[in-house]
């Protein structure tokens, strides 16, 4: 008679099960402690905030990586976290050394765990600053003007989203909308893609409205017809994405890092390269003082709420 391999496992684990005198020890596995992983020593960790899929992300900053290793010898690795909350625990253990993030995300790491800015990003348009899109379906007759939006529901980014949230949050704001005058805001799921989530998903029609930052749209053209999508409103401009270093990172570390990032020349055609697969056309040098209108927009809506 043939028995299988996993039948005979079986059989031998209930045997083993059957000569032992141990107590059974139950387990609450609703009870969960955060366990952080060890990093390896030597290497500088680099991560790019997840506004869209990591395949984005890292076509994006791959060349960036290479070109620092090279101009620093340092031992530099893109990391991945998988949610906008999972970068700013792995900041806040000291697992991400350099974070290109949003400006909005940046004052919380800069309020919370003492993260300083260093570069910032020059935008495609040539500007240092960007704004976010409230946008809907071409054909939504119920919305026409921003304040149609109430009593609709909102589908936004992550509640650290600065110009797919925070930035149309103020926008309401500043229009004498509240965020009690939605019927709902939700938040796109992660991992990765949330941006393109919450476009796809307003283009289904789940979601009256969505809000993203601008230069969205053109990152899901090969996915939906674009010309079915209609821009309600562009909020006003803030500072763009800015890079920033951990509280504790070696002030020769980051000194280098900068330094290599502020050489990136747009004449230079492999510098040329680098820049445009990041969406960027340039890098200037940032501190924390150039973010003094987030320090408003804070005081009007408040820094995002989270588990960090």
């Amino acid at each position: 008679m043939k028995i299988t391999l996993s039948l005979a496992l079986v059989i031998f684990l209930m045997a083993l099960s059957g000569c032992t005198n141990e107590p059974v020890i139950p387990v609450d596995l609703t009870k969960r402690g955060e366990f952080v992983i060890g990093r390896e020593p030597g290497v500088i960790t680099y991560a790019y905030l997840p506004q869209y899929s990591h395949s984005i992300s890292y076509q994006r900053h791959h060349l960036m990586i290479e070109y620092l290793r090279k101009e620093t010898g340092l031992n530099i690795e893109q990391v991945f976290p998988a949610t906008f909350d999972e970068q700013i625990k792995m900041v806040k253990q000291g697992r991400i050394d350099i974070s290109f993030t949003n400006p909005m995300v940046y004052a919380l790491l800069a309020k919370r765990y003492d993260s300083h800015a260093f570069a910032r990003a020059i935008e495609p348009d040539g500007k240092a600053e960007f704004r976010g899109l409230i946008f809907t379906r071409s054909d939504n007759a119920a919305i026409r003007t921003l304040q149609d939006c109430r009593g609709k529901r909102w589908y936004a980014v992550d509640p650290a989203s600065a110009g797919g949230y925070l930035f149309g949050l103020g926008y309401f704001h500043e229009h004498g909308i509240e965020k009690s005058d939605f019927a709902e805001i939700a938040f796109a799921p992660g991992p990765g893609g949330k941006s393109e989530k919450v476009v796809l998903a307003v283009h289904a029609g789940k979601y009256d409205f969505g809000t993203v930052r601008e230069g969205t749209l053109a990152v899901v053209a090969d996915k939906i017809d674009i010309s079915e999508i209609r821009v309600i409103a562009r909020t006003r401009r803030y500072p763009g994405w800015v890079y920033s270093a951990r509280k504790g990172l070696e002030a020769d570390t980051f000194t280098r890092i900068r330094n290599a990032m502020l050489r990136l020349d747009r004449t230079n055609l492999e510098h040329r390269r680098i820049l445009d697969a990041a969406n960027i056309s340039g890098i200037l040098p940032s501190h924390d003082q150039d973010f003094a209108s987030l320090r408003t927009l804070i005081s009007d809506v408040g820094l995002p709420s989270g588990s960090y």
